[in-house]
């Protein structure tokens, strides 16, 4: 009998110095603390190292939302459980023709997505990093939000933008929804055209800072 082939897919954006991920957020700056030629001094000869610095905010590249971000007292970065970040059966809604640019909650009918990971491919990460990324993208409605809460979902990721309409005039309600119920969300993937409606398993870690809402992920899928 043969082995299944797995193939890992990468759903993340490259984080370098100078990206903008969002208009009007800093972008990354990055500095030798110790460079290599520096490093030879201190250790023995033929051994050298690298140490730099990285100054970013958290909402940079493919990042992951907890619910502190949103909330006053909620969970941090550091008291998320592994078993909503790993391994998740995902679900994935190709939505990259549709018409309008918010997501209906009639997308999400008729299907079981408890302890999911529900990824909107949108087709909105061929953008990034250029102006149009910033405008007229698409979203997750409110009542969308409320049907993936009420679904049970563990994650609510997109390949857009925001997963509220920021056009809006400030309100957040898929964020707010989400978070309340303690579903992570994830924006800015990229690759979700290389998924199976269904059969990936999804994954996407934060490291493990107290009283810290927001940071970058290395997200992927597994197919197999």
């Amino acid at each position: 009998m043969s082995t299944p082939v797995r193939r890992i897919v990468d759903l993340s954006h490259t984080i370098r110095a100078g990206l903008v991920t969002y208009p009007g957020l800093p972008a990354p700056t990055i500095t030798p603390h110790l460079t290599r030629e520096a490093s030879r001094a201190v250790y023995a000869s033929g051994t050298e190292f690298a140490m730099d610095i990285i100054t970013m905010i958290g909402n940079t590249g493919t990042y992951l939302d907890s619910p502190f971000h949103r909330y006053d007292g909620g969970g941090d970065l550091a008291s998320l459980s592994l078993d909503t970040l790993v391994d998740l059966p995902a679900h994935v809604f190709h939505l990259d023709e549709a018409a309008g640019r918010g997501i209906p909650a009639s997308v999400f009918d008729g299907l079981d997505l408890a302890d999911a990971a529900a990824l909107l491919h949108t087709g909105w990460s061929r953008h990034f990093g250029s102006e149009d990324y910033a405008h007229g993208a698409p979203y997750l409605t409110e009542e969308g939000a409320q049907r993936l809460a009420e679904a049970g979902v563990a994650l609510v990721g997109i390949d857009s933008l925001n997963i509220d309409d920021v056009e809006s005039g400030g309100r957040r309600p898929a964020h707010s929804l989400l978070l309340a119920a303690g579903i992570h969300v994830v924006e800015h993937l990229t690759g979700l055209d290389a998924l199976p409606v269904t059969g990936a398993r999804f994954t996407a870690v934060p490291p493990k800072v107290e009283d810290f809402g927001t940071f970058p992920v290395r997200a992927f899928a597994v197919i197999s």
